[in-house]
């Protein structure tokens, strides 16, 4: 893509993808391309044919909602849909090497842009990530197996568009959303891939639904798995605690996962407690997919395993947040990983969540 002989640069600038046409000396040129003066020489230049915006721009190497990858060879589509064509490369090296290239400066823009777009929103509600994927289809007789959508990670929340926001009011207009502590997010290895795409992770919701992405490189799935349990740790770290309405025997209760105090098992009318339990003294659970968890304790004085059986209305919005709290607390086993969020996690605890006041 550059003339070794010209000095010239690559055609990828920090915001376009330009594809160049670089005449040679055969090529028949106006009289304006020619020096004016016989004794100067002509210089070469490159000529945009197609400029290609690489903010919130997507690349693929599959054909289009397929898992068919071309070989060596790639597109980029601009937000506004303005397509490069496909890119032909000499190597596998050669494309591997344009499209981390292209995936760097994206990620640049990209993060320029949330940089810019946070200054609008208070501290418990700004982004941590944005960018594109595709999501496979749930039914299998679609001719299309995959669609793109926008993923982003902001506050409490993971949002799922069909194009990037770009005004305060397109967060209103997503897809779909999520509440990141109540949803299980998973990399999946070569044995859980459901087709020939490499890189690909699942999101559970918190009705149990199972939602499949693809990415293109192995580095976007690092760095959507980071931002995911950035943007679930810091969550966990504003609400604190979290209640849940169950039933225990036909009564009416209600559990808090606390962060600081573990679990707490109460009367919804009450408000007296049943039982409470750190996170260390959770030895198991099960539970029936549908609506019971059975724990098991370990009772600090006896060191005897205490079975609780409680009955949910929401089980996978439960579980998960129980597993977002308890990596949330493996978390802060590591000075460096708390330390690197200091900043962000000091946001005030504004959710409706707040904490409880029981009696005994």
């Amino acid at each position: 893509p550059s003339d070794q002989s010209s000095g010239t640069s690559s055609p990828l600038c920090d915001s376009g993808l330009h594809l160049n046409y670089h005449p040679n000396n055969t090529d028949t040129l106006s009289c304006s391309s020619w020096p004016a003066s016989p004794g100067l020489r002509w210089e070469k230049r490159w000529c945009d044919l197609r400029l290609i915006p690489l903010l919130h721009s997507r690349f693929s190497q599959y054909l289009p909602g397929s898992d068919l990858c071309r070989q060596n060879a790639f597109q980029v589509i601009a937000v506004d849909g303005v397509c490069s064509g496909i890119i032909q490369c000499l190597s596998a090296e050669d494309c591997i090497d344009w499209l981390q290239a292209i995936a760097s400066n994206i990620s640049n823009l990209t993060k320029h842009n949330i940089k810019k777009i946070n200054r609008n929103f208070p501290v418990n509600q700004q982004i941590v990530y944005m960018g594109w994927t595709e999501e496979r289809e749930q039914d299998s007789l679609q001719d299309r197996m995959y669609t793109p959508k926008f993923l982003a990670l902001r506050g409490s929340s993971l949002y799922k568009f069909i194009a990037p926001p770009v005004t305060t009011w397109d967060w209103t207009r997503a897809e779909k959303t999520f509440s990141v502590y109540e949803i299980m997010c998973k990399i999946l290895k070569d044995s859980d891939l459901l087709d020939r795409r490499k890189h690909c992770f699942s999101v559970q919701s918190e009705s149990g639904e199972d939602l499949y992405f693809s990415v293109e490189l192995e580095s976007d799935l690092t760095l959507w798995e980071k931002a995911f349990q950035t943007a679930t740790f810091l969550e966990v770290e504003r609400i604190q605690c979290k209640t849940y309405a169950c039933v225990l025997e036909s009564h009416l209760m209600g559990l808090t996962i606390d962060f600081s105090m573990g679990f707490v098992c109460f009367d919804a009318a009450t408000k007296a407690v049943l039982w409470r339990y750190k996170f260390s003294q959770l030895k198991g659970s099960s539970d029936d997919g549908k609506s019971k968890i059975k724990f098991l304790f370990q009772n600090q004085d006896t060191k005897q395993i205490e079975a609780k059986e409680l009955e949910f209305s929401n089980l996978f919005a439960v579980l998960h947040c129980i597993h977002s709290f308890f990596a949330a607390k493996v978390a802060c086993l590591d000075p460096l990983y708390v330390g690197s969020q200091a900043t962000a996690s000091a946001a005030p605890t504004t959710s409706g969540t707040g904490k409880l006041k029981y009696t005994t």
